[in-house]
């Protein structure tokens, strides 16, 4: 059986109370090897988080975006009934730096797929949730599809060019399809965004398992629609990277991914 989500509200919240927000802008930080920062509130985040998810649910194990790769692959080949994915500070750069965009993000994952997830901001008290069938909900409001009504053209988008392929960024700059970008740094964040109608279209070169498997729950559970730049990049439950293109009108999607030229991409397999 699942933790009921108030359950797990309550424990986000207590956690993050406890040791995100007491840390905010002055945490001790480091670099990883990867040249991401990490920062004392990550390790302290996921230590409670794991503790008390191994109490809640001792069937399933969790993984954490702290752990070793080691530990991490170990755990995604050995656990069949679910698997807790935490990132239990999405948006590290922005904590540190006293930028105040910045949650924990949970997914319990079944079988490839996520069936339970949960972002927590907990600067604007706004907890993002969904179970796969139950719809996905902002605190007590439930978040529905959504037709936006204005062309590609007129669309606030949030790309990550970071993480593209070169071609692709000289193309987004030089011809954008869209009325204005954005980044917020916290890719878990950005798709409950989208979900909630805050955001229009997205595009991120590559994220891992813990920075998108509650979002893309929540999105989809929201009526969005979502794809990958190419179809030979990694399945959720994986280790490996994936890229992200999504929107929450179906009209806009279609519109969007036809400008990417995904459909041929696609097909093309």
């Amino acid at each position: 059986m699942f933790p009921e989500i108030p359950v797990l509200q309550s424990l986000l919240k207590e956690v993050a109370s406890e040791e995100l927000l007491p840390r905010f802008a002055h945490a001790q930080r480091s670099i990883k090897p990867d040249g991401s920062i990490v920062t004392e509130a990550d390790f302290a985040v996921q230590e409670r988080l794991i503790r008390a998810l191994r109490q809640l649910t001792p069937d399933f194990g969790v993984l954490g975006e702290e752990m070793s790769e080691e530990e991490q692959r170990e755990l995604l080949a050995s656990v069949e009934q679910g698997l807790w994915c935490l990132d239990p500070l999405d948006g590290t750069s922005n904590f540190a730096a006293g930028v105040p965009f910045f949650a924990i993000s949970l997914a319990l994952v079944r079988q490839g797929r996520p069936v339970l997830g949960l972002v927590y901001d907990p600067l604007r008290e706004e907890c993002f949730h969904a179970a796969a069938g139950g719809g996905a909900w902002l605190n007590s409001e439930r978040l529905l599809q959504r037709r936006i009504g204005l062309p590609l053209a007129r669309c606030i988008a949030v790309v990550d060019f970071k993480r593209l392929e070169r071609d692709l960024k000289r193309r987004l700059v030089d011809e954008p399809p869209f009325s204005s970008q954005r980044n917020f740094g916290s890719t878990a964040l950005e798709w409950c965004w989208l979900a909630a109608g805050r955001c229009h279209v997205y595009l991120h070169g590559r994220q891992k398992l813990w920075d998108y498997a509650a979002g893309l729950l929540i999105l989809g559970e929201a009526g969005g629609r979502e794809t990958r730049l190419d179809p030979d990049e990694s399945e959720v439950s994986s280790m490996g990277s994936r890229s992200a293109v999504a929107a929450l009108d179906p009209d806009l999607f279609a519109e969007w991914t036809a400008w990417l030229g995904l459909d041929k991409r696609f097909l093309g397999k």
